[in-house]
C-alpha cells in the first residue's frame, strides 16, 4: 500500500519518478486562467480559508450541493468558518475525485498543512491554514507556485488599469490579458445593444454597421496586444455553422441593432463571420486563438435567477457541431489566415474528432502542433480525464508539441493542478518505457518532451 500523496503521488515507475524529476521544477506558463490582475496589484490578502478556497469556486458548490449541503453555507451568509466546515464534511466523500487531490495539495504546498481534512480536523487545520496565509498575499501565492506568466481572461471593453500597472511597476511575474469578445459575438443574448453601445465608447469609434463593428473590435485588440495580450479566448455554447439561406451577419446585425428579431439560423451566419473576421486579425496580430465550446450553460434556469452565472449549474453538452466547426477552420485556412489554434471541448467523446481535426489543418505552419487540442478542461481536468486527452493525443499526433496544462482558475491556490498534471503526465511517458513501448535508452528524449510539455512549448508558442 502506498502512502497518501507522498513524493511519489501519481508515479508509478522509476522511469516515471526521473522524469518527473527533471521537468518539476520548471516555473508555471498559465495561459488561461480567470484571475483578477486587480487583486494581484494590490497583492489581496485573505481574511481566511474561506475566502480563498470557496469564494467563487463553483467546483466545491457542485460537490456540497451533491451531497445535500445548504445553499447558505456555499453561497450564503453563514460564517466563514461554518462553511469550512461544511467543506470538511464532505471532503471523506470525494473519493476519486480531483477535489480531493487538489484541496489537499494545496493545503501542503502553499500553506504547509499536512493534514487530511476531515469533519474531525477541520478546526485545526482552519486555523493553521489561516494563520499561514495572514503571511501571504495573492502575488507570494504565485511566487510560491513558480508562476512566471499568468494569462487573465478580460472583455475587449476592459481597459486593462491593473495590467498595464503591473507592467508599469516592473512585478516579476507577467500579468497579461487574453481578448474573450463573447459578448460581442452573442448577438442573440439579452444586453447586445447595450455592450455594442459601451464597445463602442471603449474603442472611441462608433459603430454603425458590422463592418465598424470589427474595426472597433480591432482597435481594441490592438490595445490589449500593446499590454502584452498572446491570446484571444472565445467560451462558445456551440459552434455556430453558416447558413446561405439565412440572412448575412450585416444584416442580422442590423437587425439586432434596431430591435427585430431573428431565427438561429440568422444569429449564426453573424457569429460565423464575427469569428471568421477575428480569426483574420489574430493571424494578422499573430495571436493564438482558444476555442472552448461543448457546454451547456445555466441549464437550471431557478439557479440561474437566484445566483447568476458560474455558480456550478453548468454541464457537458452531447455534440459539438464538427461540421462547424472544421467549416471555420477550413474557411480561415483557405485564405491562409488560419491563427495558432487550441480546440478545447468539454464532451471528453470529442477527443479522437479534435485531435484528427488539427491534424488536417497542420500543412504547411511551421510551428509544432500550430493546431492542437487543449488540455483536458473543466469538468475533464481529473486523473482519468487527464490520461484520456494525454494517451488520444499521443497516439493522433507527436505528444512532444502539446502546449500542456492551465488552470482556467479563480483562485491564487490552484497551481497545484500544474504538478498534478505533470506527475499525470510523466507517469505516462513512463508507462512507455516500463512496458516496453518505447526504449529505456532513449529516456533522455522523454526527459525532453516532459520539460517541453511542462514549460517550454507554451513559452515558445504564446511567444513569451
Amino acid at each position: 500500500m502506498k502512502a497518501f500523496m507522498d513524493e511519489k503521488f501519481l508515479l508509478d515507475s522509476d522511469a516515471a519518478v526521473e522524469l518527473y524529476k527533471s521537468a518539476a521544477d520548471l516555473p508555471i506558463i498559465d495561459y488561461h486562467c480567470h484571475l483578477d490582475a486587480k487583486e494581484i496589484y494590490e497583492n489581496k490578502k485573505f481574511r481566511s480559508i474561506t475566502e480563498a478556497w470557496l469564494n467563487g469556486d463553483h467546483y466545491k458548490w457542485r460537490a456540497m450541493r451533491n451531497m445535500g449541503i445548504d445553499e447558505d453555507l456555499i453561497t450564503g451568509n453563514a460564517s466563514d468558518y461554518q462553511r469550512f466546515v461544511a467543506w470538511a464534511t464532505v471532503m471523506p466523500y470525494l473519493a476519486g475525485n480531483p477535489l480531493y487531490h487538489f484541496s489537499h495539495m494545496e493545503l501542503k504546498y502553499y500553506l504547509d498543512t499536512n493534514a487530511v481534512l476531515t469533519p474531525e480536523t477541520a478546526e485545526e487545520i482552519y486555523a493553521a491554514a489561516n494563520a499561514k496565509l495572514s503571511t501571504l498575499g495573492a502575488r507570494d501565492l504565485m511566487a510560491k507556485a513558480n508562476v512566471e506568466c499568468a494569462v487573465t481572461t478580460n472583455d475587449p471593453i476592459e481597459d486593462l488599469k491593473y495590467h498595464r500597472l503591473l507592467k508599469e511597476e516592473g512585478f516579476g511575474i507577467k500579468v497579461l490579458p487574453a481578448f474573450r469578445p463573447d459578448k460581442a459575438v452573442n448577438i442573440d443574448k439579452a444586453g447586445f445593444k447595450e455592450y455594442i453601445a459601451a464597445l463602442s465608447v471603449a474603442a472611441g469609434e462608433k459603430i454603425e454597421d458590422f463592418d465598424s463593428l470589427v474595426s472597433a473590435l480591432e482597435s481594441r485588440l490592438a490595445y490589449f496586444i500593446s499590454m502584452g495580450c498572446p491570446a484571444s479566448d472565445h467560451g462558445l455554447d456551440y459552434v455556430p455553422a453558416y447558413s446561405p439561406d439565412a440572412l448575412s451577419a450585416e444584416t442580422a446585425f442590423a437587425y439586432a441593432m434596431k430591435g427585430k428579431p431573428l431565427t438561429k439560423a440568422d444569429a449564426d451566419n453573424y457569429k460565423f463571420e464575427l469569428l471568421r473576421r477575428l480569426g483574420i486579425l489574430y493571424h494578422k496580430y499573430d495571436i493564438v486563438m482558444e476555442l472552448h465550446f461543448g457546454c451547456v450553460r445555466n441549464p437550471n434556469n431557478a439557479m440561474f435567477a437566484a445566483l447568476g452565472a458560474d455558480a456550478g449549474f453548468d454541464c457537458v453538452r452531447s455534440l459539438t457541431g464538427a461540421d462547424a466547426l472544421f467549416g471555420l477552420m477550413d474557411a480561415l485556412s483557405r485564405i491562409n489566415c488560419l491563427p495558432g489554434t487550441i480546440l478545447f471541448s468539454l464532451n471528453a467523446a470529442d477527443n479522437e474528432f479534435l485531435v484528427s481535426l488539427a491534424g488536417a489543418f497542420n500543412n504547411n505552419a511551421g510551428i509544432p502542433g500550430k493546431v492542437q487540442q487543449g488540455s483536458a478542461w473543466w469538468f475533464n481536468d481529473h486523473l482519468e480525464g487527464m490520461r484520456r486527452q494525454i494517451s488520444t493525443f499521443a497516439a493522433g499526433a507527436p505528444i512532444g508539441s502539446f502546449v500542456g496544462m492551465l488552470t482556467d482558475s479563480r483562485s491564487f491556490l490552484s497551481y497545484a493542478r500544474h504538478d498534478y498534471f505533470r506527475r499525470i503526465f510523466c507517469n505516462y511517458l513512463g508507462s512507455l518505457v516500463e512496458n516496453g513501448q518505447y526504449p529505456a535508452s532513449s529516456i533522455d528524449y522523454l526527459k525532453e518532451i516532459a520539460r517541453n510539455v511542462a514549460y517550454y512549448n507554451a513559452k515558445r508558442y504564446f511567444n513569451l
